[in-house]
């Protein structure tokens, strides 16, 4: 039997990240950033029967940069990933590398009761959850 206590998502999750409107500019979004350490913007509901979404800054090289648009001109909503897959927060962060390994992600939402509490990623992992831990 293994006595290691579990590492939950929670733990690791950066509970900072910026929520932005599907209607602004990639410029708009980028010029009022907060959390650019997260790597993503999570576009908000717009209402009660809608999914959450994200932009990842690579979308944003990927599908702005590197197609020479401009940035002043694209919608968030243009570039986005919805629905976007999310975890909970209670999820052991085993589980969670699995799934980021099996869906080609590398971060997801931590969502809540329907509302988004945080942001993970394989660095938080392994930094806060496996590095912080060692002996």
């Amino acid at each position: 039997m293994n006595d290691k206590p579990i590492i939950r998502v929670k733990d690791v999750m950066k509970s900072d990240f910026d929520l932005v409107d599907g209607m602004e500019t990639v410029a708009e979004v980028l010029k009022r950033s907060e959390h650019p350490e997260s790597k993503c913007f999570i576009v908000d509901t717009r209402h009660e029967n809608d999914e959450y979404g994200i932009v990842l800054l690579s979308d944003i090289a990927k599908k702005v940069l590197a197609e020479n648009r401009a940035a002043e001109r694209v919608n968030i909503y243009e570039i986005m990933t919805k629905p976007v897959v999310s975890v909970d927060p209670g999820m052991d962060i085993r589980y969670c590398a699995r799934l980021f390994e099996n869906l080609g992600l590398g971060r997801a939402p931590v969502i809540d009761n329907g509302k988004v509490v945080g942001i993970v990623g394989y660095t938080d992992i392994v930094l806060l959850g496996v590095r912080d831990r060692l002996p």
